[in-house]
Parts: C-alpha cells; sequence; structure tokens
C-alpha cells in the first residue's frame, strides 16, 4: 500500500486529488498552513476508504522548516504531489512587494524548497514519484498575470530538470499543466466552460499520469494546441496584444 504526501491539501484540487489516491486504497498524508482545517477531510477519507489519512503543517514560505518537516514525516510518502497555487489581480501585485513574495513563494521557490528535499530522498532511494502541479500560463508571459506566469514558468522548468537528474536514478517526475479550473482561486474569473476543467477532472488525469508514468499531461488535450498557437506569436505582434 502506497502513502501519498498532499502539499496543499486544503486547495480544491488537493481535496480531489486525495480522494482519487484514497479511493485506490492509498493512505494519505494531507499537508497545509493551516491544519485544522484538514481534520474533516481526513476523517472522511479514513472512513469513505478505510485507508489511514494524517494531518500535517505546511508553510511553502516557511522554507527553513521544509526539511524538518519531511524527516518528522513517518512513512515516507512513496507519492508526493505539490498542489500549492497562489494568484492575485495583477495591478496589486505590482504595488505589493508583499503580494509578488507572496506568488513567488507559493508557486515556485517554495516548491523548489520541498521538492530537492523529497527529490533527494527519492534519488537515495530508487524510486518515488513528484507530481508537480504547473500551469499553462507558464508557457508565455501576458499581461493579465505575468508574475504568476513567471513563477509557473520557473517552476514548469525546475520539474523538467528535476524530471531529467532523477530518471538514471530511478524517480519518476510528472508535469500537470491544468488551464483553467473551477476553483476557489479562480472563482471570481469569468472562465469558458470548454477549456475550464474540475477538480476531479485533475485528479483523474493526475492518477493515470502516475501509473502510467506520464512526463508532462495536459487535463485538457486543447489547452496543448492554444499555447502552441500563443507561443508561435511573433513578439512585435503579441506585445501589443490584451492577453
Amino acid at each position: 500500500m502506497s502513502t501519498v504526501l498532499i502539499l496543499g491539501a486544503t486547495s480544491d484540487i488537493g481535496v480531489a486529488i486525495a480522494r482519487k489516491f484514497a479511493q485506490s486504497g492509498s493512505n494519505i498524508q494531507l499537508a497545509a498552513r493551516n491544519p485544522a482545517e484538514l481534520t474533516h477531510t481526513a476523517s472522511d477519507l479514513s472512513i469513505r476508504s478505510q485507508i489511514q489519512a494524517t494531518v500535517h503543517a505546511f508553510d511553502a514560505g516557511a522554507t527553513h522548516e521544509h526539511a524538518s518537516f519531511f524527516e518528522a514525516l513517518s512513512p515516507k510518502p512513496d507519492i508526493t504531489v505539490y498542489t500549492i497555487g497562489y494568484m492575485s489581480p495583477e495591478k496589486e501585485n505590482l504595488q505589493s512587494p508583499a503580494e509578488t513574495e507572496k506568488i513567488l513563494a507559493a508557486n515556485y521557490s517554495g516548491a523548489v524548497s520541498i521538492l530537492n528535499i523529497v527529490g533527494a530522498y527519492y534519488g537515495s532511494q530508487k524510486k518515488g514519484t513528484i507530481v508537480g502541479i504547473s500551469s499553462v500560463a507558464g508557457e508565455r508571459g501576458r499581461q493579465s498575470n505575468f508574475l504568476y506566469g513567471s513563477a509557473k514558468a520557473g517552476f514548469t522548468a525546475y520539474l523538467s530538470g528535476l524530471r531529467n537528474y532523477l530518471f538514471p536514478l530511478g524517480a519518476h517526475v510528472l508535469t500537470v499543466k491544468p488551464g483553467f479550473v473551477y476553483t476557489k482561486m479562480t472563482e471570481a474569473l469569468p472562465l469558458p466552460a470548454k477549456l475550464t476543467a474540475t477538480p476531479q477532472m485533475v485528479a483523474a488525469t493526475v492518477y493515470k499520469a502516475v501509473v502510467s508514468k506520464k512526463d508532462v499531461v495536459y487535463v485538457k488535450w486543447i489547452w496543448r494546441w492554444i499555447m502552441l498557437i500563443i507561443k508561435m506569436i511573433p513578439e512585435f505582434i503579441f506585445k501589443k496584444l490584451k492577453l
């Protein structure tokens, strides 16, 4: 029986992924900045799926605590899923260094800090799977969310390098690009239904990709082609667009 660590387990995507793996019989370690919010989820998972679900405190921005956090986990997870994401209005970000730091910590620097630790452990064990929930926003910077997008671009590049590093050691790294998802983070946005996934769709994609050891997956296939077109637009035209 495998153990799955969900980093960012209070998020809609984190909860959905936890439920999907619990249904398969995996024990679940739920980790988030506010662990008290996880007690109901842990109880529900344990009762419904007859597995062990535990709750842990984890703050992506508190990088000095990451080594002790992972060291304290018992057992160590076989699969680690980083679902933490944060986005706020771009005008607010430009006027607030604190908001900018929060975006970078949640979407990039905090992820790198903890996954370096996890990756080193999996490399030493010659096994293990890391899943990073990145974003299509990282494929080209756009005026509407370039701080968030730049952090996700860095995260995507990091996961690619980590995958390259860990592959010969026997560990697997999966990059997931969901596109639009109906979550608390996006509830104020007018999302197009045909391009928007649910957290349950993301969870199903993650589970299937982990089992089949995929490297990079898009939750909705159409995003691969949308982003391909966007990346092909010449910069002298692209800079004039409002995207």
